[in-house]
C-alpha cells in the first residue's frame, strides 16, 4: 500500500478524495513536526514513532577496506503496539 492507496481508503469514510488527501497529509506532517521536536508520537493500539540516536563509530569502506569515520545521527524509529503485532500474526 502506498500513499495514494491510503488516500483512497480514507476517501471511503470521508466525503471526497480531496478531504481524504488533506487528512492523510495532515497526519503525516503532524508526526514529522513532532519527531523534529524529538517528541514521541504514540497511537494507542497502533504503535509509537520515536527519534533514535546512532553513536559515531568506525567502519570500513567496502571496496577499499579503508577505515572511515561514520558520524553520529538521529533517525525515525517505529515500535509497533500490541494490537498491531497481534493483527499481523
Amino acid at each position: 500500500m502506498n500513499k495514494g492507496d491510503l488516500v483512497k481508503e480514507v476517501a471511503k469514510v470521508v466525503c471526497t478524495k480531496k478531504e481524504a488527501k488533506a487528512a492523510v497529509d495532515c497526519v503525516f506532517s503532524s508526526i514529522t513536526k513532532a519527531l523534529k521536536k524529538k517528541d514521541a508520537v504514540t497511537l494507542i493500539g497502533f504503535g509509537t514513532f520515536k527519534v533514535g540516536n546512532r553513536k559515531a563509530r568506525k567502519g570500513r569502506h567496502p571496496r577499499t577496506g579503508e577505515e572511515i569515520k561514520i558520524k553520529a545521527k538521529k533517525f525515525a524509529k517505529f515500535v509497533p503496539g500490541k494490537a498491531l503485532k497481534d493483527a499481523v500474526k
